[in-house]
């Protein structure tokens, strides 16, 4: 793999001297640039190419969190913040990884290596089908690919999936994954005889439903809002 290239976003100067000393002992970074706020390094994405960034959270005009949730097609990005709090927000925005201040360059390797791991794999399914008929789609499962690992994931114990950007999480009865594929990726390959779409960021597993109350649909447990314009379909599909 060629040398990946580094955004470092971070408005302490000794915080970003540190990352950069941490780069420079694997071969593989390149760091394109270090600046103190999220304004800058938006414009260092426009006009830049970038794999990871690391960005920490609080900053002054927009913070990390908000500044993530403003990137269409984001890096890789790894936290660096002094704030744990933050941590359910970032993972929630698909985020590789979540560094807390002080950390050692050995976690520091740890984080760079998720990343380039999931650059690397890309964590698109095994089978590379995107437009398959249902005749032509694997029985009763799929193969996924996640930090790293291959998950035979059973079509019987996926419960739902929902849209979390660039990325997909799977709920099973077993395991939450969250593989880069995007979710109409992930509805062509489902059968739709067992799954069926019941808002623009959610697709469930029918067999699993326990009640619907209002627009609402609960799935083992879960509970998963039915969009406006599905409803009527929707019902539809189950005899109302």
């Amino acid at each position: 793999m060629s040398q990946l290239l580094c955004l470092i976003v971070d408005d302490e100067p000794i915080a970003r001297e540190i990352i950069k000393s941490y780069c420079s002992y694997l071969p593989s970074l390149q760091v394109v640039s270090a600046v103190g706020n999220a304004i800058e390094a938006k414009q260092i994405l426009q006009t830049h190419k970038v794999d990871i960034v690391f960005l920490d959270i609080n900053m002054p005009v927009l913070d990390g969190i908000a500044f993530m949730k403003t990137l269409k097609l984001p890096p890789q990005v790894i936290f660096t913040t002094a704030y744990k709090e933050y941590a359910v927000d970032a993972f929630d925005l698909a985020a590789c990884d979540y560094l807390l201040k002080p950390f050692s360059l050995e976690r520091f390797i740890i984080a760079v290596d998720k990343a380039i791991e999931k650059i690397s794999h890309d964590n698109i399914p095994l089978h590379s089908q995107s437009s398959f008929s249902d005749s032509e789609k694997p029985s009763n499962y799929l193969f996924i690919k996640f930090e790293g690992k291959i998950f035979k994931v059973q079509f019987d114990d996926l419960l739902y999936a929902e849209a979390q950007g660039n990325y997909t999480k799977l709920v099973t009865s077993q395991h939450t994954l969250l593989p880069n594929m995007t979710f109409t990726n992930l509805d062509e390959l489902l059968p739709s005889s067992m799954f069926i779409r019941v808002h623009r960021s959610f697709i469930i597993n029918q067999v699993k439903i326990t009640h619907i109350e209002g627009n609402r649909v609960f799935v083992q447990g879960f509970e998963i809002p039915i969009g406006n314009s599905y409803r009527d379909d929707f019902l539809r599909h189950l005899g109302f």
